[in-house]
């Protein structure tokens, strides 16, 4: 009977844990570029400078759009007024506008012939300092990375109104079956009645004082 209420108990409990299988706890994408981002991102550094990169998704043969973010390596202070110089190795006739738009904030535009990688080779002039960097894996025609939908939550085992009313019949079949068998063990055994017989076969046995 002990087994049968430990069995019941079980089910019970097992509900509320089955609730929640299924679920991910892994770690998320590891992509150069996350899941959900609204944009693409390069990045260059020298002795001199920081470059970074970043664009939203470009289409081959449409204008281009970017903006490149200028900082001193040391100081990591934004540069301003630099000349900045553009060029594509990839193929060297595109041509490239330059405007900064706040300290260290500039915007490119221009336009990439087709859907495939490309790569800046950007000329930097600030003051008296002079350097080269490579902005490589500019990737034209790709789309971002859609976030991953969350996983459909497993069904509950009380989620069918038939199981809980099943578990509760069964829970008190139980109980009802484990007070029976205690009040019967509780009971007093009857007396047993002899017949007359049985009374006088005793007293013939029964020796005289």
């Amino acid at each position: 009977m002990k087994q049968l209420l430990i069995l019941l108990l079980g089910l019970l409990l097992s509900g509320t844990a089955y609730a929640h299988g299924g679920e991910d706890h892994g770690d998320g994408p590891k992509s150069g570029t996350a899941a959900g981002a609204t944009s693409f991102s390069v990045a260059a550094l020298s002795e001199q400078f920081e470059a970074l990169l970043r664009y939203e998704p470009l289409e081959g043969g449409k204008p281009a759009d970017l903006r490149l973010f200028l900082s001193d390596y040391a100081t990591n202070a934004p540069v301003k007024g630099a000349r900045l110089t553009l060029t594509t190795p990839e193929d060297a006739n595109l041509k490239w506008a330059v405007t900064e738009q706040e300290p260290g904030v500039y915007l490119v535009e221009g336009q990439f012939p087709a859907n495939k990688a490309y790569s800046f080779a950007l000329n930097v002039v600030a003051g008296e300092t002079a350097d080269l960097l490579l902005l490589e894996g500019i990737k034209v025609g790709e789309k971002l990375p859609v976030a991953a939908t969350a996983p459909a939550a497993a069904p509950s085992l009380f989620s069918s109104w038939k199981t809980i009313l099943a578990l509760a019949g069964a829970f008190v079949l139980g109980i009802g079956l484990t007070a029976l068998l205690l009040r019967r063990r509780r009971q007093p055994p009857e007396p047993v009645l002899q017949t007359s017989e049985q009374a006088l076969t005793a007293s013939r046995r029964t020796p005289f004082p």
